[in-house]
């Protein structure tokens, strides 16, 4: 599965709102995600002018839910180490 493919799997039909940005059923991390497919196609212009997608994980648990790229939380992947 190609997370930027244009056309959405067929598990994103079922996904739910993960409100605070991880699985609303086991509370995984969207980084713990089995599947990951991002909304290209329809962006949203956030309060800030900004645009945010919805990105949709299908979790390990089975749950498929989503969020918005503006919710996830930031990264340390460039933090550099202690």
């Amino acid at each position: 599965m190609d997370a930027f493919s244009p056309s959405p799997p067929a598990w994103t039909q079922t996904a739910i709102h993960g409100v605070q940005f991880h699985c609303p059923r086991c509370h995984n991390k969207a980084s713990q995600a089995q599947q990951v497919w991002i909304n290209r196609r329809s962006p949203v212009m956030g309060e800030d002018y900004r645009r945010k997608w919805q990105e949709f994980y299908q979790c390990e648990c089975g749950q498929a839910w989503w969020g918005w790229s503006s919710d996830r939380p930031p990264t340390n992947v460039n933090k550099p180490i202690d």
